[in-house]
This record gives C-alpha cells, structure tokens and sequence, in this order.
C-alpha cells in the first residue's frame, strides 16, 4: 500500500513525525492524524520510547475526542514514558465529553502514581467538579491550590470559582475573585453567571454594569438571564445595545442559548425574534443545532405546531432533532404521532436511549400500554440499549397510570439498578390516581429515607388521606412537615401578554391589577358554577382543622380553590387580551384536579382555548374538554 504521504518522510523520523501530528492535533483533523499513526505502526518507528510518538499521538485523538483511542494509547505507553501532560490530556477530554467521573478518577491515579500535578490539571479537576457540583471534592482541590501556590494563575482561579458557582457557593466564589490579583474578562463572566443563577437578574446586572470590558459570552449571559425569567422588555432592550451599539453578531452558541432561555420561560415573542433573526444571517441552511433549538422552543412554548413545521423544512436531522421532535409531541400527549415518527426515524437515523424516553413517555401520557411495553422489551433485543433509570421509570408510569399497580411493583422489584426518586415517585403518583393507600404509604418510607426533605411526597399522601376521609392523618402530616421546617414548594403560574411576564402564587394579592383580576374571578366563578361546576373540596388542605367540616372550614376552602394560581392567571388572560386569543399559561408543578376541572369549563363558558403547561406536560383546553382526555 502506497500513499503519498510516504514521500514526505524519506527518512521515517520521529523528528519529523512530531510536528505533523501536532498540527493534526490543532486543526482537529483526525482522518489525516490516523494515516500518520499507521505509518508509525507500520515502519516500526512507534517501539522506541523515547520517540515520543505515543504521547503525540495520544495527544491528537484526545484534542479530537477520539476517547477510545486515547485511552489505548494512554495504556500502551509505559510509566516511566508518561509526564503530566499526557496525563491532562486524557483528563482534559474526559471532561469536554461530559464523563467527568473519569477525570476524577484520572486524577486520583495521578495522586496514586505521585505525578507532577500542575495547573492544567486542577483546571481539568475544577471542570469535573462544577459538572458534577462536587463541592467535597472541589474544596480540597482548593487546598491544594494554595499550598502548591496557584492561586495567582488566573486560569485556575477562573476554574475554581466556576466550581463554586455550578454547586451554589456563590459567597466562596466571590472571596475568590476578592482574592485575584489578576483578572480578566472570563473571570468576571464566571461571576456574573453565579450570581444570575444564585442571586437573581438584580444583582447580575450590578456585576454586568460593572464589568470593566465585556465580549459576546457575558452579553449572552446577562439577555439569556432576563429572557429566561421572565424580564422581555429588558432582555430585548440589553439585545439591541449589544447588537447596535457595540457592533457585536449572535452566533450559534448565542441563538441557542437566547432559545433555550426561551423554551424555559415561555416566551414566543422573543423565541420568534431569533427564528426571524437567525433566517436573515444563517438562511435557509440554518445549523442543525440552531433549528434543533428552535423546534423545542416552539414544542414547550406551546407551539407543537409550528415546531412540526420546523422539524419538517429542516434539510438534514440528526438523532438529536429527532428526539426533541419526539419529546415535544410527548409533552402535548401526542402518543400516536409520536409512534408513527418513531417509524420514519428509524429509516433515517439510528434511536439512541433518549430516543426511547420520549417514546416511552408519548405511550404513557396516551394510555398507550401495549406499544409501551413492546418497545421496552424491544430496547435491549433489538436496539441493543440496556435499559437505564428513565426507562424504568416510564414504564412504571405507564403500568401505573392505567391502574396496573401490581405489575409495577413487580418491574420495580426485577429492575437490575436500584429504584431512584423518580421510579418510586411515579409509582406514588399512581397510587393516588387510584386510591391505593396503604402502598402509598409503604412507598413514601422509601422515599423520605432517600430525600427527607421532599415535601411533594408528603403533601401527596397527605391529600390521599383528606381523600380517603382521613383528616386526622392528613394534618398530622402536615404537622411533621411544620415542625421539621419543610415548607411545600409554593405553585406559581405564568402569562406573557404584551411583551411581559405576569406570574402569580395562591391567593396572591401583589399583582397591579388585583382589584379588576378578584372582580373577573368573582364573575368567572359564579358562571362556572351555572355551568355545574362544584369545587372539589377533599383534596383541599386546610392547616390547623382537626377533622370537623363545619361551613366555616367549607367556605374557607372554596375561596382558597378559588384563589389557585391557575385560575388567577386565566382571569388575567381573559381581562387582557382579546376575546377568542388563546391563552398559555406556564405552572411550576403539576395541575390540580380542581383547576383542570374548572379550566376545561371556562374554556367552552368564554370560547377560549387555554394551553397549561404543567411541571410534566401540555393540557390544551378547547370547547369544554383537555387534550389529556383526564389521563395525566
């Protein structure tokens, strides 16, 4: 076999080797790096140690994040041969391929074998721990740090407090960069996406305001930090000024990340501005990623529709687009859909395992019971995929869903991995679906022993026992959860109308306009209940009762049902937009069986059709009955 690469070593040197595999290495060329590497194989130059081809070589497939190869490499070359940068090499691309496990435990091999540690390696360090948001970990390698003197590299430092920030330690981080003698752009920047995540877009704007110079990333941070809570008007205003005033493009990265801040908080508006946007830079040949993006902001935003007509003008889709295509019409309860594209899927790209959770969960939301299961049993026999914990826990759903309890139970007892939150969490879920007390109880033990401090678990059981015509166990429920100092997770909804963000909580009195919203509610109320409506009291907790139903505790029931986030944003929706718009409404958990009752009447009473998003999926009210048909 002869190529012509041959005669540009006519003397097979490793000297002369070197240089091309580093620049392989640079431009990422991988196919041209493997030809190199069969020419060391066969002339023989790769048995020589000391030639330092091995390392090079394990160089370029780690920069190429052949991590395979890499490692083979990494094995073959002796111990006396290896210095510390072979060593951050590996750990380097372990990190850039999301198996930060792997970089951590390089490192400790590293300790075990006495190798030189050096900055590049607590860079590699401090990247797996904030993936991971090991703090344990992190604050020893801080340590270390310190007494190796590193604090004063600005690369380390800038890794360091990243870690911080990803676990939540926004105080550590800030002493950090009190610390830094030196700093740059990118230290800033790492403080800036801390405290927007920990400490709100308010003080993030502070630190933004403060910035002594700042590039695309920190721009992009600080709109994405408005858009992804809800501030449009100001994100769009910080958008303007970033691409008007300082002459700065969004690329890719940035239109993916405007659209998944989007998808986060519901915002169309702003969503339809990228898609607008990105047409007029990018055209019709949109990168994948970008239209990947845009068809799961248009599916979580309500929009299944239009992001169909997304995923269907792309001209290439990977099995990524695929799968937020699938999820998406999962989320809507589209089952059939959903099993029908699965078809077409294959033919075009292979399924991976994210593939079969939203399959999984389209036949759960639809009641789907025998495609279910026939595509679980086909995960392993005919896809070749182990099964994984989201696996299970979609098919414990399904089973339970449709009143299959025992079965459920039965999988989770044969599940070769331990059951984790979610398994037993949709089993719980069932039991209250079905009346299944006794279970429930039996499952929530396991469940408070894995997280004592979930109150969603409690609250459940606890409105199962109100249910049930049980009171007192009820309220001494919420008892435990008082005196621990747990506090259930307040339900909030959201509604965009004209540009902005309007959220509400439970019986919230807040808002602007609350005097005209009681007024609607008020009104809305008494046609719902000419309409038949009759509120459902028994799921309805009512701190201190102890047992008695008088008409007191019953009045004060209803006017708590009455003021339930939902029903205050749909009120809000109906005073401020236009008669026949339909509404979204954004929850942060799931919908209440009074709500939905309630909602699928106001639907037909005021001919509206009312989208609600839930922690789990899309219910779309229309002419007095939900998408969901009461299986959710």
């Amino acid at each position: 076999m002869k190529w012509p690469i041959l005669r540009a070593f006519p003397s097979f040197s490793p000297r002369y080797l070197r240089p091309f595999l580093r620049l392989c290495a640079q431009r990422s060329a991988l196919p041209t790096g493997k030809k190199l590497h069969a020419l060391i194989l066969t002339t023989g130059l790769s048995i020589p140690h000391n030639s330092f081809l091995l390392n090079t070589l394990l160089h370029l497939y780690a920069s190429c994040g052949d991590i395979a190869s890499a490692q083979k490499l990494f094995d073959d070359i002796p111990h006396t041969s290896k210095d510390v940068a072979d060593w951050t090499s590996l750990m380097s691309s372990f990190s850039r391929q999301n198996r930060p496990r792997d970089a951590l435990l390089l490192f400790a091999q590293m300790l075990e074998n006495r190798t030189e540690i050096d900055d590049v390696a607590m860079v590699c360090l401090f990247s797996a721990c904030a993936w991971l948001q090991d703090v344990g970990v992190g604050s020893q390698g801080h340590a270390r740090v310190v007494k190796m003197g590193l604090e004063g590299r600005v690369k380390v430092c800038n890794a360091l407090m990243d870690m911080y920030g990803k676990s939540g330690m926004v105080g550590d981080m800030k002493r950090v960069f009190g610390e830094m003698e030196e700093k740059n752009v990118v230290s800033w920047t790492v403080v800036l996406d801390g405290v927007l995540k920990w400490e709100g877009v308010s003080n993030g704007r502070q630190v933004f305001d403060d910035m002594p110079c700042r590039n695309e990333v920190a721009w992009t941070i600080m709109i994405v930090g408005y858009v992804g809570n809800g501030f449009s008007k100001e994100g769009f205003l910080l958008l303007s000024q970033m691409l008007f005033h300082c002459g700065f493009k969004l690329n890719y990265i940035t239109l993916c990340s405007l659209l998944s801040a989007c998808a986060q908080s519901g915002d169309v508006v702003m969503g339809r501005w990228v898609h607008v946007y990105g047409l007029k830079m990018m055209g019709m040949e949109m990168d994948i990623m970008v239209e990947t993006a845009m068809l799961d902001m248009y599916a979580k935003c309500g929009r299944v529709d239009t992001a169909i007509k997304v995923f269907e003008c792309m001209p290439r889709r990977n099995v990524v687009a695929w799968n937020a295509m699938l999820s998406g019409l999962a989320m809507h309860g589209r089952g059939g859909v959903v099993v029908e594209m699965f078809q077409q899927m294959i033919k075009e790209v292979r399924p991976d395992y994210l593939t079969f959770i939203a399959v999984l969960s389209a036949c759960s939301h639809s009641g789907m019971i025998d495609q279910g299961s026939y595509y679980f049993d086909s995960l392993q026999s005919v896809y070749g995929i182990t099964p994984k914990i989201d696996h299970y826990a979609c098919m414990v759903d399904l089973l339970g869903r449709a009143g299959r309890l025992e079965e459920a139970e039965t999988l989770i007892n044969q599940m070769s991995i331990s059951p984790n939150e979610v398994v037993l969490g949709s089993l719980l879920g069932s039991c209250n679906s079905h009346g299944k007390l006794q279970l429930a109880e039996h499952i929530l033990q396991k469940l408070i022993r894995m997280d004592p401090h979930n109150t969603e678990y409690h609250i459940l059981l606890s409105n199962m026992y109100a249910l049930a015509g049980k009171p007192d166990k009820a309220n001494a429920l919420r008892r435990v959860l008082k005196t621990k100092g747990i506090r259930k997770i307040p339900g909030m909804s959201s509604i965009h109308v004209d540009g902005q963000l309007h959220q509400f909580s439970a019986g919230d009195k807040s808002h602007p306009e609350t005097q005209e919203i009681y007024i609607m509610l008020e009104d809305m109320i008494r046609r719902l209940r000419l309409a038949g409506y009759v509120p459902n009291l028994a799921a309805q907790g009512f701190p201190g009762s102890d047992g008695v139903e008088d008409a007191g505790v019953s009045l004060e029931k209803e006017q708590a049902l009455f003021s339930h986030s939902e029903k205050l944003a749909v009120c809000f929706g109906l005073l401020r937009t236009k008669p026949g718009q339909p509404l979204y409404i954004f929850k942060n958990l799931r919908i209440c069986h009074d709500c939905h009752a309630a909602i699928k009447i106001v639907s037909k009473i005021y001919d509206r059709e009312i989208v609600v998003r839930d922690r789990n999926r899309f219910h779309c009210f229309k002419e007095g009955s939900c998408s969901c048909c009461d299986f959710w």
